[in-house]
């Protein structure tokens, strides 16, 4: 069994949407997903001129899953069917559960369309088992400040921690299937020990700068999927440097999408599109 840490490095390739610079390391070419992790989305970075269009992510549906927005910069408006609505700030987190089916809408707010400016999101897919498929839609936005900074390595690195443990501190969001996710800013040299529980899968996303693998180069703009080894994992910066890093269990169960819903078999694909057209998952008021 190979000593090294990483096991594979699978890069982001770009896939703009609209106006939206975008890039996607999963799923790609070399990976369907890491389960339970579906869909990595890195949006910008990019400047927004004053008076523009703002994002295109207009009203659409969702089953079965989970998505987790991190606002890198820029700021982004979110409304849903279930009468959540909320303007996260950068440095902040949306973790939404779609469950039985939510319609939702991710758009620029006014104030940023007037003036424009900088932008850049993260958006991650975490599957739901079969038995947790079918749960009530949620929805909580997390500002910069409602997350929790921890400092490592003499101050040289932060984490932000989202959900699960670090450093005898818990993440505000208690995910239904004990999912770990931060993100992780480091100053050059700066070191630090990321947990990595056996049996989990792992993974690591290089959003800005290099950093190093206990004397491994994790290269920028790829996820990094880890080996099943010791329970920390050491990861050095070379540069400035930013992470998204998450472990969960696996689900180990079939995975059968279309679009927006993520199931287990195409007949729940089948009924989820159904729903959705009979009007099953509501509506956001005023949308069209």
């Amino acid at each position: 069994m190979s000593t090294l840490r990483i096991f594979k490095q699978h890069p982001a390739y770009r896939d703009d949407i609209a106006d939206l610079s975008t890039i996607r390391p999963v799923p790609g070419p070399g990976i369907d997903q890491l389960d339970p992790f579906l869909f990595l989305n890195h949006h910008g970075p990019q400047i927004y001129r004053p008076n523009n269009n703002g994002l295109p992510f207009g009203p659409h549906p969702h089953r079965g899953f989970e998505t987790v927005t991190f606002i890198l910069d820029g700021e982004l408006s979110h409304l849903d069917s279930g009468g959540h609505e909320s303007i996260i700030m950068a440095g902040g987190v949306q973790w939404m559960t779609a469950g039985a089916g939510l319609i939702h809408a991710e758009l620029s707010p006014e104030a940023f369309k007037r003036s424009g400016g900088p932008l850049e999101i993260l958006q991650l897919w975490v599957n739901l088992p079969g038995r947790l498929k079918m749960v009530a839609p949620a929805y909580t936005g997390l500002q910069r400040e409602q997350i929790p900074a921890i400092e490592v390595d003499g101050g040289r690195g932060v984490v932000n921690l989202i959900s699960g443990e670090f450093a005898g501190q818990r993440g505000p969001i208690e995910s239904l299937t004990q999912v770990t996710m931060m993100t992780v800013h480091l100053q050059p040299g700066a070191e630090v020990q990321l947990p990595t529980p056996p049996g989990q899968t792992v993974f690591f996303y290089t959003v800005k700068g290099e950093v190093q693998v206990e004397g491994e180069v994790a290269r920028l703009h790829h996820l990094i999927e880890l080996n099943d080894g010791p329970d920390t994992v050491t990861v050095q910066a070379q540069s400035v440097a930013t992470l998204l890093f998450g472990h969960a269990t696996p689900i180990n169960e079939p995975v059968v999408s279309h679009g927006p819903f993520v199931m287990n078999t195409r007949a729940e694909i089948n009924q989820a599109i159904s729903d959705y057209q009979q009007g099953l998952f509501g509506a956001i008021p005023g949308a069209h």
